[in-house]
């Protein structure tokens, strides 16, 4: 199935939006930043930014001369604003479920996120997990450049031991990393975006949520 002909051995999960519900409220971080600079851009667009890395978010929002200017303090407020907001994240159901099934079909699974550490460790505690419960964790920090680009899908990969990935995600951001290191994604909708768009971008499947994927035959999933 997707963009590979190979049998995939590893599933990558991204985190926010797709493991946790969090898209949302990391969209009213990211407003929440921009309005202590005096920049109102549309929520909309925001929203269809988020899973982007924040290097890449700023700009594709505001544009290169606020990039230029207030890239970096902006990502440090929106930090600062998403820690305040991490009570109200809530995990999917499933999520353990769905790691069983994966393990289950003798495949490896590693997390892939475009979010810092701290968030992704976060993330895991809402969860009830850890990093234990996966071949690799991996996030911003461990890359040069985030999604769309695939170098956290490629680095999440060597590091579970994987030679083949199939990436589970809510965004087209996600979906395009995913073609780009010539693997598969399953799209998930949780994180905002419709079927149609998730399909146009080039998911291999489409689902409501992981609730459904735990229940997969991941055998014939990863085919």
């Amino acid at each position: 199935m997707g963009e590979s002909t190979a049998v995939a051995d590893t599933v990558l999960l991204d985190v926010d939006g797709t493991l946790v519900d969090s898209t949302y409220l990391h969209a009213l971080a990211w407003t929440r930043a921009f309005g202590a600079h005096d920049l109102a851009p549309p929520w909309w667009r925001i929203h269809r930014t988020v899973g982007m890395g924040g290097d890449l978010l700023v700009g594709e929002v505001c544009g290169a001369d606020v990039e230029d200017r207030l890239g970096d303090t902006l990502r440090s407020e929106w930090a600062d604003r998403y820690r305040e907001l991490l009570p109200e994240v809530r995990s999917f159901p499933g999520a353990r479920e769905l790691v069983d099934a994966i393990r289950s079909a003798g495949l490896e699974v590693a997390l892939a996120s475009s979010g810092a550490a701290e968030f992704t460790d976060a993330a895991l505690d809402i969860l009830g997990m850890t990093r234990d419960d996966f071949d690799a964790v991996t996030s911003a920090e461990d890359v040069d450049r985030s999604k769309p680009h695939p170098d956290i899908l490629g680095t999440a990969l060597e590091s579970a031991g994987g030679t083949q990935a199939l990436l589970v995600g809510d965004t087209v951001w996600d979906v395009e990393s995913a073609a780009r290191l010539s693997a598969a994604c399953v799209g998930v909708r949780t994180g905002g975006f419709s079927e149609a768009e998730l399909d146009s971008a080039g998911a291999a499947l489409v689902v409501d949520d992981i609730g459904v994927l735990a229940q997969c035959d991941w055998r014939r999933v990863s085919g």
